[in-house]
Order: structure tokens, then C-alpha cells, then sequence
């Protein structure tokens, strides 16, 4: 494995700084909430190539990176920083490479180990096309998207409110108006219907022709054109005569007429 390299000249005065009181002479271990911070070294990236051999040696430039780790106790023994026979072994901190897509993703997430098969998940950092970020807890995420939505919300009803609000006062002028704005009022109206009327017309031409009725069934003899031509003081002295059913209804024997 390729040799760390030495920390960039502003990064060493930092833990110089920061070495002031401690006996190790190393940094205090960074905050919890760092997501408004960015870490980018382009003198690095141009010397060794990311990949999952070197990257961590990369993350531990970055003020991310917390020097009380057991990953930086297999650093000083030359040991490789993310070797899991020897992480699972130890209590602590530690660092652990969860997702890897060369050269460009790796998401680093920071844990507690309390034992070979008990870890509490701490923080998770993600390394893209160089840059590294630290990566927002869940709750801040909740609570900056119902902030955003509540804020949409509350502008949407501000715009609704004062919309009704000049309706209110157009309905209040409408009903102080005189009989010219009425009467040319109505003349629109009539604008309107006669605009609708041409539509419906339109689309009536456009409509094809109604289908032909359907053929009466075999058996049925519908009325002649002789008593159709009758007048109505004939029809009236002719005897009353049982309506005709219609065949194509099949009513059931409960729905027929009887007759005496």
C-alpha cells in the first residue's frame, strides 16, 4: 500500500492548533453537523488515483475525519485502514466503506463498535468525483422539506385570499352599475348564446346521420295506413281495442294484461 501523504501545509497548522493541550497532539474530533461544508484536494487527486486502496488515506485530509478512530490505531501499526478481520476485533469508532463505484461514489459511514456483530451507525459520508460531503441525517431532511412545504402552502393561500379579495370588490361595483352597463351586459349575453348555438349547430353537421330503425320481427304485422287515415270521431265510436305489446319487450307472464 502506497505511503499516506503528508496533510497540505493549512490542514497542518490547523492540527497544530488543535494539538495545543492534547497529549497526542492531534485535532479535536469534528462536529456532528458539518453539511455545510465541502473538502476538495486537487494536488492529491492529481498525484494518486481514487480508488478503494487509497481513499481512505484521502478522507483522512478532510476535517471529517475523527483521529480517535480505530482506523487510525491500524494506520500507525501499518495495517490496512478498512481490514474488517482486525475493525471487528477492536471498540470504538471506526470508519467502514459501504458503497463503492470507481472511480467516482464511495460513501463512507462513520460507527460505533461495541462488540464482532454490534455496531450503532453514527454518520455517513460520500466522496463524488473528489469532493467529499458529509451526508444529512434523515430528521433535517424531514424537516427541511415540511418547512419548504408549509411555506408553499401558506404563499398559496396568501395569493387565494387576496384574489377573493378583489373579486369581492369587482361583485360590489357590478351591483352599483347603471342600466347602460346592464344593457350592454345582456348584449353580450346574447353574444354568447348566439356563439354557443353556432357551435352546437357545427357540430351537429359534423355528426353522422341517425341509423335506420331495426326490422320488425317475423310474426309481427304492424297497424295498416287505413285505420292510421282514420279520423278521431271514428276512432272513438270503434270499439276499444287491446294495445298492441310490443314483441321485442319480452314483459314475463306477471307484466301481461288480463282481461276478465
Amino acid at each position: 500500500m502506497a505511503a499516506t501523504p503528508l496533510p497540505p501545509a493549512g490542514q497542518g497548522a490547523a492540527m497544530a492548533a488543535g494539538g495545543e493541550g492534547n497529549p497526542a497532539g492531534m485535532p479535536p474530533p469534528p462536529g456532528t453537523d458539518m453539511t455545510g461544508i465541502c473538502f476538495r484536494d486537487q494536488l492529491w487527486l492529481n498525484t494518486y488515483p481514487l480508488d478503494r486502496n487509497l481513499v481512505f488515506d484521502y478522507f483522512a485530509l478532510s476535517p471529517f475525519y475523527d483521529w480517535s478512530c480505530n482506523n487510525e490505531q491500524l494506520r500507525s501499526r501499518s495495517i490496512h485502514p478498512l481490514d474488517l478481520s482486525h475493525l471487528s476485533k477492536m471498540t470504538g469508532i471506526e470508519y467502514v466503506l459501504s458503497e463503492v463505484m470507481e472511480p467516482h461514489l464511495f460513501v463512507i459511514r462513520k460507527q460505533k463498535r461495541d462488540g464482532p456483530e454490534k455496531v450503532s451507525p453514527m454518520l455517513t459520508y460520500y466522496i463524488l468525483d473528489g469532493s467529499i460531503y458529509q451526508a444529512p441525517q434523515l430528521c433535517n431532511i424531514f424537516a427541511a422539506r415540511m418547512g419548504r412545504a408549509l411555506y408553499h402552502i401558506s404563499k398559496a393561500f396568501n395569493i387565494a385570499a387576496s384574489k377573493l379579495e378583489k373579486i369581492g370588490y369587482a361583485e360590489a361595483e357590478n351591483e352599483d352599475v347603471n342600466s347602460e352597463s346592464k344593457a350592454a351586459k345582456e348584449a353580450i349575453d346574447i353574444k354568447e348564446l348566439k356563439r354557443v348555438d353556432h357551435i352546437l349547430a357545427s357540430l351537429q353537421r359534423k355528426l353522422p346521420p341517425a341509423p335506420a330503425p331495426p326490422p320488425f320481427p317475423e310474426g309481427y304485422l304492424p297497424p295498416s295506413s287505413s285505420e292510421a287515415e282514420k279520423g278521431p270521431e271514428d276512432q272513438q265510436t270503434a270499439e276499444p281495442q287491446i294495445p298492441p305489446m310490443d314483441p321485442i319487450i319480452d314483459q314475463g307472464p306477471a307484466k301481461r294484461i288480463k282481461f276478465p
